[in-house]
């Protein structure tokens, strides 16, 4: 089996305009630090698992693109990107198609650009399926049935190396009240596990919760990226929600029958707290962005 290496970022949350995300954070800054940390390596995939922009603009879009696509093929690897929360999936296909855009990908049947951002590509023996968990308006996450069947349909052929999955809210509980009010839909999480259980899935890749976790689901390795844009704290009281002014991802290796990840978190500023929202603020993004 050929080895694989993985950049896995997550959560890079670029605008159009190049506004600081909640006014703080240089997001463009924090993606190029993230990459020269890890420059002096190759890379087979550069994956973005989801929350690519902010604002949902086509200008983001170009602008993430012209950013990570460039860097990764001197690095010999290709791009991978999901949809997030607060992604837009028109603006979205419009610059990175179905999220793997230097890939021959097999998308979802149609032409309605507001369907979910599915895709699955093959290279060099490895299979990569991009699922899109976002609910459009919402932070909370769901798959629905049509991406269900087309995944269970591709992994009924086991690919010569294994696959890759890649969605952005992770079928894992979060740590914090505000994340698990916005987390993957149980029901959902569960079918996608039973789905992945028993296939050639090597590793899930996720963002959404701004913070490294790795949890064996059912014999199924799902990993949580650190943000790019901003790093929760996992362990703060949980009924609040805050972030650090800092930046992170996982380098991934796949070697025969082993998983490795090693996820860094760095800070480029001493200015520390990037947003604190206490209990009542909390409740009402809630009531604004969680499931009816």
């Amino acid at each position: 089996m050929t080895a694989l290496r993985i950049l896995h970022l997550s959560d890079t949350h670029f605008s159009g305009d190049g506004s600081l995300h909640y006014g703080v954070v240089d997001t463009a800054e924090h993606l190029r630090l993230a990459l020269a940390h890890v420059a002096h390596l190759p890379f087979d995939l550069v994956v973005i698992s989801g929350d690519v922009s902010e604002d949902g603009s086509v200008a983001s879009y170009e602008r993430i693109r012209d950013a990570v696509i460039p860097w990764a093929a001197e690095h010999g690897a290709r791009t991978v990107f999901a949809m997030g929360n607060h992604d837009v999936r028109d603006s979205f296909r419009r610059v990175l198609g179905g999220g793997q855009p230097d890939a021959g990908e097999q998308l979802l049947p149609g032409t309605d650009p507001h369907r979910p951002v599915f895709s699955v590509a093959e290279h060099d023996g490895w299979r990569v399926i991009v699922l899109d968990s976002s609910v459009p308006g919402a932070g909370y996450g769901a798959v629905d049935e049509e991406q269900f069947a087309h995944l269970h349909t591709a992994l009924e052929t086991r690919a010569k190396n294994g696959t890759i999955v890649v969605v952005h809210h992770p079928p894992v509980r979060a740590q914090t009240h505000l994340l698990q009010a916005l987390a993957l839909d149980d029901a959902h999480g569960r079918a996608l596990i039973g789905i992945l259980r028993d296939s050639d899935v090597r590793v899930v890749l996720s963002g959404h919760y701004h913070l490294p976790i790795t949890e064996f689901v059912s014999g199924v390795p799902v990993t949580v990226a650190p943000g790019v844009t901003n790093i929760s704290r996992a362990f703060a009281d949980p009924a609040e929600e805050s972030s650090i002014n800092a930046f992170g991802g996982s380098v991934i290796t796949i070697e025969d029958a082993n998983v490795r990840i090693v996820p860094f978190i760095e800070r480029p500023s001493p200015d520390d707290v990037v947003f604190h929202f206490d209990a009542e603020d909390v409740a009402q993004i809630i009531a604004d962005a969680g499931p009816a």
